[in-house]
């Protein structure tokens, strides 16, 4: 236990960082897809798409 405590006082910045930027990817992932839920659906966007026409944003 103490062992433990000492390699995560001595590595902590080794330890969030890598956290920080997965929990940071997952929350980005997260709102791309709520907001391609939207795609196509706003005022500058409002106009139906003509038969095998790719979406505006990807």
């Amino acid at each position: 236990m103490v062992n433990f405590v000492a390699l995560v006082r001595e590595h902590w910045v080794n330890i969030l960082v890598p956290a920080g930027f997965v929990i940071g990817w997952y929350l980005d992932r997260l709102q791309d897809q709520k907001l391609t839920t939207f795609r196509n659906k706003s005022a500058l966007y409002s106009r139906e798409l003509k038969p095998g026409e790719e979406v505006t944003w990807k």
